[in-house]
């Protein structure tokens, strides 16, 4: 296993997707603060503008680039490379995090789940496809990051396309890291980012005051780069309210549904909600 210092490390280079605010941000912080190049995606002129310079003060203007971006489009992430490989030379860490999360129902327009599904998922895979095979070619170690959700693999009712979205992003990132392993020479690792409760924009709805429940994203980003340095694939978050043992009896008895042959989402059918809250609560 690659030591991370030799990838989180200065001169290095890292790429943030949805990197103008919340954990995209805390995470292009910590990568400056190590010293590293880093270039920002998002689609927010305003807010990436702001992130930038926030960033420039920490690691140099030279150091710092911002590109505007709506990874939901192919050509423009293959813009974004090609403006970063020409100003850096080359990218060790690829954090395919931007997302978004209206709200939709099964029978929600068309328009609403194709926007979802382009940038939740669509934006990680063109992501991984555009930058990883230069990643791959210049031969030194690196790592791809994507922003899955606990939504994703326990898939609870209400807003069906982003739990699509994020099942998709689990599958996609277990398949691309098997590939890496699989592949000769490579020295790119793949990691499934699984954050808890967040206080970022994308959760904030009406609140201005983080919840004691929450985290914030620098905690979040403390973390991942704590389960990176340990090789974890899997970097499941536990946040204030949720510990991770909670989490792991929630996401087992996702999986019994098939197992036990129960009615899909069983932990909210009330034949059921007792035996799942004993089941939660079990020493």
């Amino acid at each position: 296993m690659t030591d991370l210092k030799d990838i989180i490390k200065a001169a290095n280079v890292a790429v943030v997707t949805g990197g103008a605010s919340g954990i995209g941000l805390a995470a292009a912080r910590r990568f400056a603060e190590a010293g590293m190049c880093v270039a920002l995606a998002d689609r927010n002129p305003d807010q990436l503008g702001e992130a930038r310079a926030e960033l420039e003060a920490i690691a140099g203007e030279a150091n710092v680039m911002a590109v505007e971006t709506d990874v939901a489009h192919r050509h423009e992430l293959e813009a974004l490379e090609r403006a970063i490989l020409q100003r850096f030379g080359r990218v060790h860490v690829l954090m395919n995090n931007a997302g978004i999360q209206p709200d939709t129902s099964i029978f929600s327009a068309e328009a609403n789940w194709d926007h979802i599904l382009a940038v939740n998922l669509m934006g990680v895979i063109h992501g991984t496809q555009v930058f990883g095979p230069n990643m791959l070619a210049h031969g030194e170690p690196g790592l791809i990051i994507n922003t899955g959700s606990k939504q994703g693999i326990t898939t609870p009712p209400g807003n069906p396309a982003y739990n699509v979205s994020k099942a998709g992003v689990k599958a996609f990132t277990e398949a691309l890291q098997h590939e890496l392993r699989n592949t000769a020479g490579a020295r790119i690792s793949a990691h499934l980012l699984i954050p808890g409760f967040v206080f970022t924009a994308l959760t904030r709805g009406e609140r201005t005051e983080k919840p004691d429940a929450a985290w914030t994203p620098a905690q979040t980003v403390d973390f991942m780069l704590e389960s990176l340095a340990r090789g974890d694939f899997y970097i499941l978050c536990p946040d204030n309210d949720v510990a991770r043992a909670l989490d792991e009896r929630r996401m087992a008895w996702a999986m019994g549904d098939i197992i036990e042959n129960r009615p899909p989402l069983s932990r909210w059918h009330p034949d059921y909600a007792e035996t799942f809250k004993a089941f939660a609560e079990r020493p």
